[in-house]
């Protein structure tokens, strides 16, 4: 989660603590209640009326399913709704990881056992979105501008995973966000093209509408895989455009290229790495046959540094990573310490 990460929200329906009969034995016998644990628009929500959907058109049951939203205290009124209803089996609850994360971090009167989960309903990645007319090209650019301390970072609720994110950003990037909750994604994408936001790290179902209408675009996305290829979402560009690839780093940290074909743009990202040795610095090479230098870098206290990776780095093979005296060298003169695969543009 911390390096352009993997950061995955696993979206568990959870129904109330007690038994429910097995299904060939009790059938609902009036209306369900779909419980999303956050605002309209939002990713639970969007899960919640998408199999409240796939129910109603293959009538799975007879009974109508409603779906009401209970988001209040990032998630913990629907919670709480959930205990005071144990053993009614036409409640069922949507939520997040905000399910035991939120009696982690929060005084709430609710804990995560008061909850029977059913089924992980989905696995979703998260993106960083800026305004259609931002400046910033890529990640790098994000994080240099951010370093002012005055940018704005939106997300769904508070504590919860969007926030979670936001903190790891600030420490990889080492930068200071404003993060401010919103009661979903939904309401989140409408601040940011409102320009109240300089940005959110909306999952793609809560920004595909603001993407397609110009609004705003995604910077790069929190995983080492880019995203499947699929229909465009503009003219020119779909979900796999922007391309992220990352390693564990010989000896401590790990490393990600961040890269969009249609921009032109490659950056490298590192976080947690360890200092060289005295005299000596990391450099970068491009690697489709012979390794071209591609820059030195010296990573910050942290271990984070932030480089805009040569044209020749869209069409390399790999990036990969060496620690050579200080000055850089015009060959490798030590084994890479990383190399990263540059996955195929789309």
């Amino acid at each position: 989660m911390g390096r352009t990460s993997t950061f995955l929200l696993s979206v568990a329906a959870s129904v109330l603590a007690g038994t429910v009969p097995a299904l060939s034995a009790w059938q609902p016998q009036k209306p369900i209640e779909f419980v999303a644990t956050a605002g309209p628009g939002g990713g639970t929500d969007n899960i919640a009326r998408a199999v409240q959907n796939i129910i109603t058109k293959y009538k799975l049951t007879e009974q109508p399913i409603v779906v009401v939203n209970k988001g209040g205290g990032s998630g913990a009124e629907g919670y709480v709704y959930a205990k005071a209803s144990a053993g009614d089996p036409y409640k069922v609850i949507f939520g997040t990881s905000n399910a035991w994360q939120q009696p982690l971090v929060s005084k709430v009167a609710f804990n995560y056992t008061d909850l029977t989960p059913i089924a992980a309903m989905a696995q979703d990645e998260f993106l960083l979105w800026v305004k259609q007319d931002a400046p910033y090209k890529n990640a790098g650019d994000y994080l240099k501008a951010a370093a002012s301390g005055e940018f704005k970072m939106g997300g769904a609720q508070s504590k919860d995973t969007d926030e979670v994110l936001t903190r790891m950003i600030e420490k990889a990037g080492k930068v200071k966000l404003t993060y401010i909750p919103f009661k979903s994604g939904a309401e989140t994408a409408v601040q940011l093209a409102g320009g109240h936001l300089d940005s959110h790290v909306n999952n793609p179902s809560e920004s595909l509408g603001q993407w397609r209408g110009g609004t705003q675009r995604p910077l790069c996305v929190f995983s080492p895989k880019r995203l499947p290829q699929g229909p465009k979402v503009t003219a020119t560009e779909g979900w796999s455009d922007v391309q992220t690839a990352s390693s564990k780093v010989a000896g401590g940290g790990s490393g990600t290229v961040v890269l969009s074909q249609d921009q032109d743009q490659a950056v490298f990202v590192s976080t947690g790495l360890p200092a060289p040795p005295s005299g000596h610095v990391y450099q970068l090479w491009t690697i489709s046959g012979q390794p071209t230098s591609a820059g030195t870098f010296t990573p910050g206290a942290s271990g984070a540094s932030v480089t805009t990776l040569p044209d020749a780095a869209l069409n390399a093979d790999q990036i990969a990573m060496t620690v050579e005296p200080s000055g850089g060298s015009d060959q490798p003169t030590t084994q890479p310490v990383l190399a990263v695969a540059v996955p195929p543009s789309g």
